[in-house]
């Protein structure tokens, strides 16, 4: 019998994807099903995200947001999955009770005005956009 461990060479680690699938391996192990935290729940959506699994990381975000309701962080983690998964209506839904909440959210800016964008509703993003950039520091010239 020859080795073939060595056949398989080592990589830099396991993808996202796959990790996040592996988080449920054993939930039907001694003791029966256990209901995910919502901890475990924010951290695979994190990692379905990272793995551009947008879809399935929309899928579990809401639970979070539901469950967390003040945090800023999966709100905006799960409008980031509308948008790259091009659910805009509410990606966009989202962005707007994130700046109604926290009106110095710059990133929250700049996504509604891309998204409102994404639409083609070109003018009503033009305000996001400019705050966005006045966040960062970034002022339109004089000339223009």
């Amino acid at each position: 019998m020859t080795d073939n461990l060595n056949a398989y060479p080592a990589s830099d680690g396991v993808a996202p994807d796959r990790w996040a699938s592996a988080l449920h391996l054993f939930d039907n192990g001694p003791g029966g099903a256990r209901e995910e935290s919502t901890a475990e729940r924010w951290e695979r959506a994190r990692l379905l995200f990272d793995a551009r699994d947008y879809s399935a990381a929309a899928k579990l975000l809401p639970a979070v947001v539901e469950e967390a309701p003040e945090q800023t962080g999966p709100r905006l983690l799960l409008a980031r999955a509308y948008y790259h998964s091009a659910q805009l209506r509410r990606a966009e839904e989202q962005l707007r009770l994130i700046v109604e909440r926290d009106p110095v959210e710059h990133y929250a800016h700049l996504m509604l005005g891309r998204t409102l964008q994404r639409q083609g509703r070109e003018t009503e993003a033009t305000p996001w956009l400019r705050m966005a950039d006045a966040f960062a520091g970034e002022f339109p010239d004089d000339d223009e």
